[in-house]
């Protein structure tokens, strides 16, 4: 007798789905990073192998979706190679009413900006519990910074309001570093008025690689909820 599976993964499985059926054959596919993400990259996989997709290609924003679409048998191409990517699929860490985003609660934000801005569809998938009202209400802005300038980052981070902590890692001693090799500071501020403007303003601190502010790039959210102990996923766009 098989294990029930509990709602709120067949809800991620759900919302994973209905992003992998927009996928069309002949697509350049951005795959994004995150736990619901995840089923995404499984569901196209799982296309392809049935041959109802054929002749897509990934582009990968992370080692674990690098990983993972390997292991589902998507074949995975490079930005120097391809000029244009059809469709992108990632996760967010926080939605606001304008669909801006929060992102790089994996520390995989600087790759995932680069491959969703150049995707003509971009499709974020998240379960409820990611939309706020304002970003930056529970989450801290990640922003990526090269090792030799994490601590002058960190005092202008300060001198703009914000509140940094570099991230350490998890089951291993130091900080946690990206797949290119840098650091990531989360800065929490009390209020983000103007997202867009904290974006730019972020980028142009010396040793400021990328930050987590997703701002006017997302054209589809998928939201999963269960309601009645019953998965379910609604479109905002």
């Amino acid at each position: 007798m098989s294990a029930e599976v509990n709602p709120t993964t067949l809800m991620k499985q759900q919302v994973g789905k209905a992003a992998s059926d927009r996928v069309q054959s002949g697509s350049i596919v951005g795959l994004g990073t995150g736990s619901t993400t995840a089923y995404a990259i499984q569901y196209i996989g799982e296309r392809l192998k049935s041959g109802e997709l054929k002749d897509i290609v990934g582009i990968p924003t992370s080692f674990q979706a690098e990983v993972l679409a390997r292991q589902y048998g998507i074949p995975l191409t490079t930005l120097d190679v391809v000029d244009h990517i059809d469709i992108a699929i990632d996760g967010a860490d926080e939605v606001d009413p304008h669909l801006n985003l929060v992102k790089g609660g994996g520390a995989a934000h600087t790759r995932e900006k680069i491959v969703d801005c150049l995707a003509e569809q971009f499709i974020v998938v998240v379960d409820s519990s990611k939309l706020v009202d304002k970003l930056g209400s529970v989450f801290a802005i990640p922003i990526e910074v090269l090792p030799l300038a994490y601590a002058p980052v960190m005092r202008a981070v300060e001198k703009l309001g914000g509140k940094p902590e570099l991230r350490m890692g998890v089951k291993k001693a130091g900080p946690v570093i990206t797949d290119q090799g840098n650091m990531v500071i989360d800065a929490k501020f009390d209020n983000i008025g103007d997202p867009a403007g904290l974006e730019k303003t972020l980028n142009n601190i010396p040793g400021v690689l990328e930050n987590g502010l997703f701002v006017g790039v997302t054209n589809l959210v998928l939201v999963g909820e269960v309601i009645d102990g019953k998965p379910n996923v609604r479109e905002i766009s």
